[in-house]
């Protein structure tokens, strides 16, 4: 009884704070009712309808253009702008002419003035209208998942977040056009046509994950500290450690024991392997994002395009040069269209994905991720990470060789083990290649719209 006391409480302090409700929002409070104060779906449903909680509609800013995401798919940005523009001077002068007249849905010209105008608005910002895509495609999902046709309500399949983790940006629902250039320690380069790939909605964090971030992960987990070396004279401690058994020797190389190089704090963590990369995210309760899903956002919705800001080689776009010894403080250079920094230059970044040579050649084309096929493989993959040992893929850094910026398409594969990416480079004027160290491997997380397990 105190449970459902307690649920009554909330349900009535948030109809004192809100006038209206989304779908969303009362399929949240169902799944709270059941999952958290241990109702029954019935119950939870009469609670509501005694409250008077109002679920109001949600504005589609699409419909009250006229316009459909068919219309703007494939467009540049300049032409998706000139749409919403000249969309929007038509209804609006629409809605002038109309005088007085009241209109079907029961609001004044005036009001509906105001509706298009915030409509304008959203939609010509490109991160409000991702966001707004992105609503607009989960929404209808999550009522359909929890209340199905046949009248059940099926609560434990909707899995809703409603705290959207710091820093991380939305990343719409669709197709995404690419091209893959392969290397894998030192194979021979090769470019594959073009592929069409679509995912769901997601969210990616703005950064690389910095050596502040990784200090408070193994601050509270020690066996993924760098072990000292009283601790690899102590066997006992050392087969407790993952000294030896989750990276190649140069883990955190550039840190002094538990501790960051001074005044680097903002600098993406380096020296990391994919096993480190996977304990930091499950501990954060994120993932590593699929390739697919990096590949997605770094192009920042720009169609065939080189690098994460368009065609044009510009080396003050991304931390890149023969020069280059360190990293830089991430967030230094300008974002892409999904407002996401360093998807070019300073780290090279881990994903989720086996590395498989020519992989988007053959690839099924929703959501895929190379070494997984079903949703049950990839619950293994995120709980047991630790018994995988395949190569896995390596996105978006910049070499020490090269003062150019790497373009979006370029692929690694390397070990799980490894903490830094090794290339195999052919030096001029001898018979043999040399092997180049780029001690610059980090990563960066992404996390679920609807959480997968």
């Amino acid at each position: 009884m105190a449970n459902r006391e307690e649920y009554i409480s909330v349900v009535n302090t948030l109809k004192a704070t809100l006038p209206t409700i989304t779908m969303q929002q009362r399929v949240v409070l169902l799944q709270q009712a059941v999952q958290q104060y241990g109702l029954s779906a019935e119950d939870a449903e009469e609670i509501l309808k005694t409250s008077g909680l109002v679920v109001g509609e949600s504005v589609n800013y699409f419909r009250v253009l006229g316009l459909s995401l068919d219309e703007i798919q494939g467009e540049s940005e300049n032409d998706i702008l000139s749409i919403i523009e000249e969309t929007h001077q038509k209804c609006y002068g629409e809605s002038l002419r109309a005088g007085g007249l009241p209109r079907p849905d029961g609001r004044t010209q005036e009001q509906w003035r105001t509706v298009l105008n915030q409509a304008r608005d959203v939609l010509k910002d490109p991160q409000k209208r991702v966001e707004h895509i992105a609503i607009i495609n989960t929404e209808t999902s999550h009522f359909d998942e929890a209340f199905p046709q046949d009248g059940t309500t099926n609560l434990n399949h909707t899995s809703i977040q409603l705290a959207i983790p710091e820093n991380m940006m939305l990343i719409p629902e669709g197709e995404y056009r690419g091209r893959s250039i392969e290397s894998s320690l030192g194979d021979s380069k090769f470019d594959t046509p073009d592929h069409t790939i679509h995912v769901d909605t997601f969210y990616i964090d703005k950064f690389p994950v910095t050596n502040a971030q990784f200090k408070e992960f193994t601050d509270a987990n020690p066996l993924w500290r760098k072990t000292t070396r009283r601790n690899e004279w102590n066997k006992i401690k050392q087969k407790m450690s993952i000294f030896s058994r989750f990276h190649d020797g140069n883990y955190l190389n550039q840190w002094y024991e538990s501790n960051f190089p001074i005044g680097m704090e903002n600098h993406p963590v380096t020296n990391v392997s994919w096993y480190a990369a996977m304990a930091y995210a499950q501990w954060a309760g994120k993932r590593l994002p699929s390739e697919a899903e990096w590949e997605k956002a770094a192009r920042g919705g720009l169609i065939g395009q080189h690098y994460p800001w368009g065609d044009n080689l510009d080396p003050d776009m991304a931390h890149c040069g023969k020069s280059v010894g360190t990293t830089y403080s991430v967030g230094l250079y300008p974002p892409n269209n999904y407002g996401l920094h360093d998807m070019a230059g300073n780290v090279w970044e881990w994903c989720l994905d086996e590395y498989a040579l020519n992989f988007y050649a053959t690839s099924h084309k929703q959501n895929p991720i190379a070494g997984v096929n079903t949703p049950e493989e990839l619950d293994e993959l995120l709980s047991n990470f630790r018994v995988f040992s395949t190569d896995r893929v390596l996105r978006g850094g910049t070499l020490f060789t090269t003062s150019e910026p790497m373009p979006i398409a370029n692929r690694y594969g390397c070990s799980p083990l490894n903490t830094v990416l090794r290339i195999k480079l052919l030096v001029i004027r001898q018979p043999t290649s040399s092997t180049k160290f780029a001690a610059n491997v980090g990563f960066r997380c992404a996390w679920d719209v609807r959480l997968k397990s």
